[in-house]
């Protein structure tokens, strides 16, 4: 603020005074401290718009931090869920399985027998009662129409070969450029083995056939899938015949 400074009253010629002009001296300090004020005032607003916007900034990204955190633990539940009630499944299709029935082949065909599981159904389609090659066809549900390229968990064959004979037939197919096949060697009831994997002959399937010997002809199991793979292994961990 100014602060007014009176001055002397001047004599004129007639004696009566003369008031002087009054002269205002500004007053520094008090200027100065209103300033301080003000600045003082202008950041304190700053920091709280500052310190608001930061709080809103930081609130927002809890609540995001909290959706995703929240959205992921649905995720998990709803995966764990669907992981146990496949697992329940896949525990309620095996012990579907159990007791496994027995299949049992022809006597005079060294009575080729095996487990399998009980939801399979079986279709024998040539028995050799009268010579010849013996075939039977196994499936879960029902048995899948018997051709070359239709898929059946299992396919029974005993044919009326010698086992060097059917070997060389896979064998020949093998030497073939790309034929997709390997094989390797296994023991079933305790007889040499040979197992091939891969592109199974003349089809576009992919599965697992075995051939043994039994008496003078040759035992050829084959799933037609990889899918059966597991049931394929137990079936022939039972694998009894007559040699």
């Amino acid at each position: 603020m100014q602060q007014a400074v009176p001055t002397q009253p001047m004599q004129v010629a007639s004696g009566v005074p003369v008031a002087q002009p009054v002269q205002v001296v500004p007053d520094s300090g008090k200027d100065l401290t209103g300033l301080i004020k003000t600045i003082a005032i202008i950041v304190l607003s700053l920091v709280a718009v500052t310190f608001i916007g930061l709080f809103i900034w930081m609130l927002m990204q809890y609540n995001e931090a909290r959706d995703d955190v929240d959205g992921q633990i649905s995720a998990a539940v709803a995966e764990a869920k669907d992981k146990q009630a496949s697992e329940l499944e896949a525990e309620f299709l095996e012990r579907e399985k159990y007791p496994y029935k027995i299949f049992s082949g022809p006597a005079d065909y060294g009575q080729l027998t095996f487990e399998y599981p009980r939801t399979w159904s079986v279709y024998v389609a040539a028995d050799a009662a009268t010579g010849g090659n013996f075939n039977a066809y196994f499936n879960p549900g029902q048995v899948n129409t018997v051709a070359k390229d239709t898929i059946n968990a299992l396919r029974v064959e005993i044919r009326d070969k010698s086992f060097e004979e059917v070997s060389n037939e896979y064998q020949k197919y093998m030497n073939k450029k790309d034929s997709g096949l390997t094989v390797e060697s296994v023991t079933v009831n305790g007889v040499s083995a040979s197992l091939y994997s891969g592109k199974i002959p003349d089809t576009d399937l992919s599965g697992y056939i075995v051939i043994f010997k039994i008496r003078d002809k040759t035992a050829i199991l084959q799933t037609d899938s990889v899918l059966f793979k597991e049931d394929f292994d137990k079936l022939l961990g039972t694998v009894t015949f007559n040699a």
